[in-house]
């Protein structure tokens, strides 16, 4: 396995998701703002999207990669077998949840958006839409399980692809926004449905060359069963801390009018990079991985997961800075027009500046969790998930009603970083994890890149202020001038200070 090539393929097609992703969010914004619409939907569409991130961005994997590979080098049988209890247990189990939490739908709501049952009409609004949303979770779950059997065999491409049709759905509504009026959200919450539906079939094509999914009722529960679904709950958690946080943050906002609109666009600017330096790599990771611990190739396991530490903080370091520096023009130039108004912009920009001081340490999580999941482990980073949620919850209430939303993201970073830190400490404790001759002269070159690209960037957004207005029509093209800029700048510095090799690229791991 080449690790840049296979993260660099992984994130190709996510990147192209997440500016599709944009592009919805950009004409959500112009035609739902920030107002009681926006917020019935996003906690509709929030809910069933969490359980997307939950199980897709590499927490499935982290359970089934590590048992499906030590099946799969006791013969296809076997691996089919066990490919197949999981599968019908999965769907028996999915199908039962979501027929429960539809009839229990009120309820299910107020635990989500409590905040909401100040307006009856905007807590029966949010009802109506979470049923029309609810059974993406069901397809998107079982399209999760096929990504997984794909990532078991190194293929992430298709994989990754997948949350490109969800996009291309709800744009294909979006462009008729003028047309539908208030019916919009409506229509973008049966989008999503009809999205997970298409999406299961398109994985169902490619995983069939690895693997013929069927249900069947006479499933078997034996001990490797028993111990994937053991080991998923706790990996749900730990590996979707970051998730689970955002979604408790979501919870306390809806106290508070807009505020889940503001922390939900402040979210998606940030997400783009977790998904590339976190999710990415951890999910590339972690087939090979599992490999070399099976066999305790102690070189290739401290090679591996060096490199993955090296990837994940060059890619992350960039744009925690880059957001720290431009996160209101970020936010306007995106999302500033129509019904996106100048105080949405300002609110949600401090959102994702406080989002982007916690942006290493939500990769880290991703990276680290991963090197305890090849080891079948997910009790510990588990238990560490907790205490960081169990934090996040505490800082978050305490401070609520003192400074009001701005608290979520501040609070969501502080837990993080909690989280990776004693991620970090025990996998040292554990001997799991050592540091190899060249780690810290690669991390100060990359700091040093980071920060003259910083340097840049600050420039520029001092040159083109005027530019960049609030109410400047082409605000946002100056604004990918200077990300390209900042871009390119830094790849030259790093490579020229021997930051990045291009060496690295052919790699084998």
């Amino acid at each position: 396995m080449n690790l840049i090539k296979s993260t660099g393929t992984f994130s190709f097609f996510t990147i192209i998701s997440r500016i599709l992703g944009y592009l919805r969010d950009i004409l959500i914004a112009i035609f739902l703002g920030a107002g009681p619409l926006a917020d019935a939907f996003f906690v509709a569409f929030r809910i069933p999207n969490t359980f997307r991130r939950l199980f897709s961005e590499g927490t499935f994997n982290a359970a089934f990669v590590p048992s499906y590979a030590s099946e799969l080098s006791n013969g296809k049988e076997k691996s089919e077998k066990f490919a197949t209890n999981i599968f019908s247990l999965l769907i028996l189990v999915l199908f039962f949840l979501v027929l429960v939490i539809e009839i229990f739908m009120p309820y299910f709501v107020f635990l989500i958006a409590p905040g909401f049952s100040g307006s009856e009409e905007k807590m029966n609004i949010a009802i109506n839409l979470t049923r029309i949303t609810f059974p993406f979770l069901f397809f998107v779950s079982l399209s999760s399980f096929f990504s997984a059997i794909l990532n078991s065999h190194n293929r992430f491409a298709a994989a990754a692809a997948a949350p490109v049709i969800l996009n291309f759905y709800l744009i294909s509504v979006l462009f008729y926004g003028n047309f539908l009026g208030d019916e919009l959200v409506y229509y973008l919450s049966y989008a999503v449905t009809l999205a997970g539906i298409t999406q299961f079939i398109y994985l169902f094509f490619y995983v069939k060359k690895f693997y013929s999914p069927k249900f069947i009722f006479n499933f078997s529960i034996n001990n490797k069963v028993r111990e994937f679904f053991l080991k998923l709950l706790p990996s749900i958690f730990s590996s979707g801390v970051t998730q689970i946080n955002i979604l408790v943050g979501t919870i306390i906002a809806s106290f508070q009018a807009s505020a889940v609109s503001y922390l939900y666009y402040a979210d998606r600017i940030y997400q783009i990079n977790l998904a590339i330096a976190g999710i990415a790599i951890g999910t590339v990771i972690l087939p090979q991985l599992s490999k070399y611990v099976n066999s305790n190739e102690k070189d290739k396991i401290s090679l591996i997961q060096n490199k993955a530490l090296e990837l994940s903080l060059f890619l992350s370091l960039p744009a925690t800075i880059a957001l720290l520096l431009a996160s209101e023009q970020i936010i306007s130039a995106l999302f500033g027009y129509g019904s996106f108004d100048k105080i949405s912009v300002e609110n949600s920009s401090k959102a994702l500046f406080y989002f982007a001081l916690g942006l290493p340490a939500f990769s880290l999580i991703k990276v680290f969790s991963s090197f305890y999941f090849a080891r079948n482990n997910t009790k510990l980073p588990f238990y560490i998930s907790l205490a960081s949620v169990l934090l996040n919850i505490l800082i978050s209430i305490v401070f609520f009603k003192k400074i009001g939303f701005i608290i979520i993201p501040i609070a969501t970073t502080i837990s993080s970083w909690f989280n990776s830190i004693l991620l970090f400490i025990f996998l040292k404790k554990d001997k799991y994890f050592d540091f190899n001759s060249d780690f810290f002269s690669k991390f100060f070159k990359t700091l040093i890149s980071s920060l003259i690209m910083g340097i840049l960037i600050y420039y520029l957004i001092t040159l083109f202020k005027t530019n960049l207005a609030y109410d400047q029509s082409f605000k946002s093209v100056f604004l990918i001038g200077i990300v390209i800029v900042g871009l390119i700048s830094y790849l030259l510095i790093a490579f020229l200070i021997k930051a990045f090799k291009i060496s690295d690229i052919n790699l084998k791991y």
